[in-house]
């Protein structure tokens, strides 16, 4: 289409969503069944302004280089970086930040870069989890909404996601490489949308009225150091 590659992929959605994903700006729309495909190619034809501007953002993006989990390597812990230093020493892994500025862990003789990456991302999730439940506290009554359960998991295409029904919101496991007011924003994102499915003017308008910093904070999120599978929000 107006020579971008497209693809398309047909759900049973009510909307049409249209993303554009690192690390070349591939573009993907997601399309409610009935949907014809001249509808689809006038939608992204309407968008291509927007789609040339998020894969300008991409292209320059700063990214990390691919973790071996080696001393010396840096991580991210929220938006700070940090220096990994790895001590083989036998007992149970343990993880540990040291004077600001140095990540330690501890694992035994021979743990290969599998296990080491499984004791960071252990890790990641108790750290997303200890701030979870405040966060909710805050929100919940300013918000006016219910959160049946938030959870943490890997996500390839989203910083978040919800079920509008369930009352249920997912939280990417990522987000704890990120400042924390980026995951703030994102929970934030998510509750607004349990008011709001769409990401239509009324969203916009409640994101406004909840958090007038909001859009700092996406661009912040959007222009922190990509790893291997994280994507603009």
């Amino acid at each position: 289409m107006s020579g971008i590659p497209v693809q398309v992929v047909r759900k049973k959605i009510k909307n049409l969503h249209l993303a554009v994903y690192p690390p070349n700006g591939r573009v993907r729309v997601a399309v409610p069944m009935h949907i014809s495909d001249e509808t689809v190619r006038l939608a992204v034809i309407s968008r291509l302004g927007w789609i040339h501007k998020r894969q300008k953002v991409l292209e320059q993006q700063v990214r990390q280089s691919k973790r071996e989990m080696v001393t010396g390597e840096s991580h991210f812990i929220q938006g700070r970086r940090y220096l990994l230093n790895v001590i083989e020493k036998n007992g149970p892994p343990t993880l540990v930040v040291r004077n600001n500025k140095t990540l330690e862990m501890q694992v035994p003789p021979g743990t290969n870069f599998l296990k080491r990456s499984e004791v960071l991302q252990r890790w990641y999730r108790k750290l997303l989890r200890d701030q979870i439940p405040g966060l909710l506290a805050k929100w919940k009554p300013a918000i006016g909404v219910n959160v049946s359960y938030c959870g943490i998991r890997k996500m390839k295409t989203k910083w978040g996601s919800c079920n509008t029904d369930a009352k249920r919101i997912w939280l990417n496991l990522e987000l704890a490489k990120k400042p924390p007011e980026c995951l703030e924003y994102i929970l934030v994102h998510e509750m607004v949308h349990l008011l709001e499915r769409s990401h239509n003017d009324q969203f916009r308008g409640l994101m406004d009225q909840f958090m007038p910093q909001w859009k700092l904070h996406r661009d912040a999120l959007n222009r922190a150091p990509l790893g291997d599978e994280e994507w603009i929000y």
